[in-house]
């Protein structure tokens, strides 16, 4: 993940503090609702390593036939990354 948990759980926070201010949501208790969006957050800002570590294993898979056909590897991580995402339907 490119962010620290650390900064996630802030901006989760003032997420929460901005949309409470602007009357777009209301709440009885924003610790709760602080936890819950930061652990959304969480979960997609980790999903690009989840995908990346998935090519890893893939490639890994097809590591000699790469090999064989003189694939380049940055080459094809790209292209199994993209297919990846568009199966998950992820904006990367």
């Amino acid at each position: 993940m490119i962010f620290s948990k650390d900064y996630v759980g802030y901006l989760a926070r003032q997420t929460v503090k901005h949309l409470v201010e602007a009357k777009m949501i209301a709440t009885t208790k924003p610790a709760v609702l602080n936890e819950r969006v930061t652990m959304a957050m969480v979960e997609e800002l980790s999903l690009e390593d989840r995908i990346n570590e998935e090519v890893r294993v893939i490639l890994e898979a097809f590591q000699d036939d790469m090999r064989k056909t003189g694939a380049s590897y940055p080459e094809m991580f790209k292209k199994v990354k993209n297919e990846l995402a568009r199966k998950y339907k992820a904006v990367l």
